[in-house]
């Protein structure tokens, strides 16, 4: 027997649809099995690079273009929506209007179908990505989401037992990737660029500040973007090596404070992990300064694959298949919640 979910995820600029199944039999005190069954994303990078950012309006439509498609997708490996015992869909936060169209799509199909529905908290997604990997972690951790939009560190306690330890004040690491490789010249989204020409670049380059060093469970980096602007304002425009450098140096500055305040965190109050989770969670130089800040002390560590870092519709499927599985339901009175 297994529990077969449909998740939906419209919060931002990707559009996606996947299918989890939750095994009845869990391993002992452990969480039950989950199966990824299919997981499909349609991205609308391409689009929003034109602007230099997201367009609410213009991901709303892309949503309402591309969604039942994907979902027809999505539910094919299980064979279509007869299959589905429940639906789980991101209700935020997010843009109000992109998250409306992933909400009313799954109200309308639970009607249909006669199956429950369940709106999920898009930030526990992220923190359910790594319940899909090979060896999924096991709780009490610390769990860092560091995205576009958020960047916080959280107490796992057990699946649905949180503690808010701390967070940015200001800009988001994701947020400064962006903005950061804007200032050089690499467009929208900036994050992947700024990461693969770190590869060439020297990370000494240029010292940008790590703001508050004394306090461990909160960031700032808007003094990162404003201390790279203020370069390139008395440098000029860099060279192609130079860009490299610069990338080198703003990727470092971000990572290390992270992976820092993480390490500090976990030792503090004593949790024997650190999962990494949302989008930043994709930077190369993250993920090896997390392993080798948690192998010197003496922590596990979780990162799961590039593909469920990004907002993607798993993630939902993950944390909606346990939360149906015991009983949860969502009122058809329910609905998004931007913030």
């Amino acid at each position: 027997m297994s529990f077969t979910v449909l998740a939906i995820e419209t919060s931002c600029d990707e559009t996606a649809a996947a299918v989890v199944q939750l095994q009845d039999a869990p391993p002992a005190g452990g969480l039950p099995q989950l199966r990824l069954r299919s997981n499909v994303v349609h991205s609308q990078q391409d689009q929003h690079a034109l602007y230099g950012g997201v367009v609410p309006e213009v991901a709303s439509r892309e949503h309402l273009a591309k969604l039942q498609g994907l979902v027809r997708q999505a539910v094919a490996p299980v064979g279509g929506l007869a299959a589905i015992d429940g639906i789980a869909v991101s209700r935020g936060p997010g843009l109000v209007g992109a998250l409306l169209v992933g909400v009313q799509l799954a109200k309308g199909l639970a009607l249909a179908l006669e199956r429950p529905w369940l709106g999920i908290h898009h930030l526990e997604g992220h923190l359910c990505a790594a319940l899909l990997t090979e060896r999924p972690p096991s709780f009490p951790h610390l769990a860092l989401i560091a995205s576009g939009g958020h960047t916080q560190f959280v107490a796992v306690r057990a699946f649905g037992d949180y503690a808010l330890l701390g967070g940015t004040r200001d800009d988001a690491a994701g947020e400064a990737f962006d903005k950061g490789g804007k200032l050089l010249g690499l467009g929208y989204p900036a994050g992947a660029a700024v990461d693969a020409l770190a590869q060439t670049g020297d990370p000494t380059a240029l010292r940008l500040p790590r703001a508050l060093p004394k306090d461990d469970a909160a960031c700032s980096f808007s003094g990162v973007k404003s201390a790279l602007a203020r370069h390139l304002a008395q440098a000029g425009p860099p060279t192609p090596r130079r860009r490299a450098d610069l990338c080198a140096s703003l990727q470092q500055a971000i990572c290390e404070v992270l992976v820092n305040k993480a390490l500090r965190l976990a030792v503090r109050h004593r949790l024997p992990g650190i999962v990494v989770a949302g989008g930043v969670a994709a930077n190369s130089l993250l993920r090896r300064l997390l392993a080798a800040g948690c192998e010197a002390a003496g922590l596990w560590h979780c990162a799961p694959p590039l593909q469920l870092c990004t907002d993607n519709a798993a993630m939902v499927g993950a944390a909606g298949a346990l939360r149906l599985a015991a009983g949860e339901r969502s009122a058809y009175r329910l609905s998004v919640r931007a913030r």
